[in-house]
């Protein structure tokens, strides 16, 4: 359970003049054009002076200090002490920047004690601010919204009632890291609303994105992360792109898509090196070495958690050092290196404790509990566990919980709570399937497909702009003579054709996109059938294991290896027989009829039907037997039957799968959300990737027998076939 600090924090503190990052180069071009116009060492160059330093602190923090310096020295020469405070201010900022968050604090507490004593609130505010900035970045999550409230409270002696949206998005901030996320998302989302500029606006969509993720809605952050990202590009705000980059890195590497991970952390981490951010460095760092340790590569891991360690631990960042020691001690379990391990997990626990980080915390003792059942101290271990169990629920984290049930599950199967050890897989099982479903993984292709194609389109709609104010320009001048208008006319096809070809390869461009995604679905449609039939087979199996049913589960287990060697078989192939499909079913059948003959059923197939010519997809009928069989019979002990039947009419291949159980529409009735099959509805949607494929007709309709005056269920399968020639 590696903790992942999001690397979406908050640089937008320090709005200290009007202006935003728009137009910045040409804004700095007529501020230094005005400091050699205005050479007299008085309060306007100080002004001037303060407003370049401030424009430099992000990109050239060294350019910074010294318009600071001269800031300092004039004010000092004047006795200006406003001057004085603004360059104490300004040393505050450019020290955040390098990381030096002790300085920082030095500088900001001298700048408000100078605003203090002059009664300027809004200089004071200020301070309160960027204090209140620096106490997050250190870990100090409570004296941060001290400093919050502080501001709030002058805001209100100056009559400010309605609070900046920045501030809102701190505060927020600050409790996501204690672990209220309720009042977090309360602050994140009044900030959105009042956030008005495009900056502004890239930062709310940030925080809320990484509330989602710590929750494990994963397919809600990368939506939010996608959109910071396509706004700070467009203003090409470059700290904003880093963190965007890195928050959606993390969001592909937990659905296992490292190499897109790597691509995202890399251009991150591009960013950073250049600003020089070591606390942005640091994170990316780490991050990398999480997908390293995912890919198997231990070594790498390592030495990138020890590359960010350091880091950490040179600007004093108790969260990231949090966070190194998490993913130290959890490659210290991989290596067996358990006292090591519980090293690394006590000294992040204490460093939580101090940060009241909940999270974090959580985290801490899930890893010390695992450690202890790598020991085989069972005891310790359930004691660890328990808290965590607690703390996860607390928090709300699913990621967090499943982990858990998934511990608790081993540790109570090894000290003979059978029972306890199933109802915790059980819970592990629900959870795992809520944060890895089909549905999250397509949001996940959707979204990336949607930000790169606005992206290009909107590349393009720029060059169209472009492009028509250069048709306007030379329409103006087109008057002056006959030669001038021909040329113009000339220009005008060009540009006509050049738009014409841009929009064409878009649209190809996205034709071949969908073409290509449907291609993908279908596999990974595929894909998800196999294993999803494997892990409800063996938790029958681990039932009968922890009953300990020795004779059952050897023949379970013999019945069990032949029908997965013919699922397996099956699943291979595009296309299978019809005959090798009726095989796997019967098998499945007679493995789920294994206990005392609990089902009767049937397979009967149209006599005037030859099974071997029919080539048809492979584990498209299956998934609705297992569904009558787990869902059908609810409270019916006997009399349970089960038939199968397929016909050939109309050049349609039609199956029917019915059942005596309790029909359809008392299931919905009594509908439990985590009854769902995930199976049937990934067969489901798999029909109408198949129907596309194959340009033949694929439906499943599935009815309740009381409109026919019978019992039970009945789901009619149109199957999209292939015919197999003869020899």
């Amino acid at each position: 359970m590696n903790s992942f600090k999001k690397n979406s924090l908050f640089f937008f503190l320090f709005f200290f003049f009007s202006g935003s990052m728009q137009s910045q180069e040409s804004k700095i071009d007529s501020l230094k054009r005005e400091l050699q116009i205005h050479k007299v060492k008085d309060t306007t160059r100080v002004r001037v002076l303060t407003k370049l330093a401030f424009s430099y602190q992000r990109t050239d923090p060294e350019k910074a200090l010294e318009y600071i310096e001269e800031i300092y020295r004039i004010s000092e020469t004047i006795n200006f002490e406003k001057g004085k405070a603004q360059a104490f201010y300004l040393r505050g900022i450019v020290q955040v920047s390098l990381s030096n968050y002790e300085e920082a604090l030095l500088y900001f507490n001298k700048s408000k004690k100078i605003y203090k004593a002059l009664g300027m609130k809004e200089g004071e505010l200020r301070c309160y601010d960027a204090i209140g900035v620096v106490f997050y970045y250190q870990g100090n999550y409570r004296e941060s919204i001290k400093s919050y409230e502080k501001e709030i409270k002058i805001n209100e002696e100056i009559g400010k009632t309605k609070v900046n949206y920045s501030l809102l998005s701190k505060i927020g901030s600050s409790y996501s890291e204690l672990g209220d996320y309720e009042r977090a998302i309360v602050f994140y989302e009044k900030a959105l609303g009042d956030a008005t500029s495009p900056e502004a606006r890239s930062i709310c969509f940030n925080h809320i994105g990484t509330l989602y993720c710590d929750l494990g809605n994963y397919p809600v952050a990368l939506e939010n992360y996608t959109q910071s990202l396509m706004i700070c590009e467009k203003i090409k705000d470059t700290l904003q792109i880093s963190k965007s980059l890195n928050n959606i890195a993390i969001i592909y590497n937990k659905y296992e898509n490292y190499d897109k991970a790597i691509e995202y952390y890399e251009r991150s981490l591009k960013i950073e090196e250049k600003i020089n951010n070591k606390y942005g460095i640091s994170r990316v760092l780490n991050n990398i070495g999480v997908v390293c340790k995912s890919r198997g590569d231990n070594k790498k891991a390592i030495e990138y958690y020890e590359k960010s360690l350091k880091i950490g631990r040179e600007v004093n960042d108790k969260n990231q050092i949090s966070n190194c020691l998490l993913n130290l001690g959890d490659m210290s379990l991989i290596l067996s290196n358990n006292t090591r391990a519980l090293q690394y997990y006590e000294e992040a626990k204490k460093i939580n404790i101090e940060m009241e980080s909940q999270r974090g915390l959580c985290s801490s003792i899930f890893g010390i509990a695992n450690t202890y059942v790598n020991q085989k101290k069972y005891d310790l271990a359930l004691i660890n566990a328990l808290k965590s169990k607690e703390l996860s629920d607390k928090l709300g984290i699913i990621n967090f919980k499943r982990d858990t049930y998934e511990l608790l599950s081993e540790i109570y199967e090894n000290t003979g709570s059978y029972k306890k050890a199933f109802v915790s897989h059980k819970q592990f099982k629900i959870l795992d399937d809520s944060l890895f479903n089909k549905e999250n993984i397509n949001k996940i292709a959707q979204l990336e497909y949607e930000y790169k194609y606005k992206g290009q389109l909107e590349s393009a709609n720029n060059r169209e702009l472009k492009l028509t104010q250069t048709v306007k320009s030379t329409s103006k001048d087109l008057v002056k003579s006959q030669r001038v208008l021909f040329l113009g006319v000339i220009i005008s096809l060009l540009i006509t054709i050049i738009l014409g070809a841009i929009i064409f390869f878009l649209k190809l461009r996205n034709i071949k996109s969908k073409t290509q995604n449907s291609i993908i679905e279908q596999k990974l449609l595929r894909s998800q059938m196999t294993p999803h039939f494997i892990f409800n087979s063996l938790s029958v199996l681990q039932g009968m294991i922890l009953n300990k049913e020795e004779g059952k589960s050897i023949n379970y287990l013999s019945k069990f290896s032949k029908l997965l060697r013919i699922t397996l078989e099956n699943s291979r192939d595009k296309m299978v027989s019809l005959s090798q499909e009726l095989m796997a079913i019967e098998n499945y059948l007679a493995l789920q009829n294994l206990e005392n003959e609990l089902y009767k059923y049937t397979v009967l197939v149209d006599g005037t039907m030859n099974t071997e010519l029919f080539k048809i997809p492979p584990m498209l009928i299956q998934p609705f037997i297992e569904n009558a069989i787990e869902h059908g019979f609810e409270n019916q002990k006997e009399d349970r039957e089960i038939d199968v039947h397929l016909n050939y009419i109309n050049k349609k291949l039609i199956c029917t799968i019915s059942d005596n159980g309790i029909g359809v529409d008392a299931k919905k009735e009594n509908k439990n959300p985590y009854k769902k099959s995930l199976a049937t509805t990934i067969t489901s949607e798999r029909l109408g990737v198949l129907t596309k494929d194959l340009k033949m007709e694929g439906s499943v309709v599935i009815e309740d027998r009381q409109k026919y005056n019978k019992q039970g269920t009945i789901v009619t399968l149109v199957i999209p076939y292939k015919i197999q020639e003869q020899e």
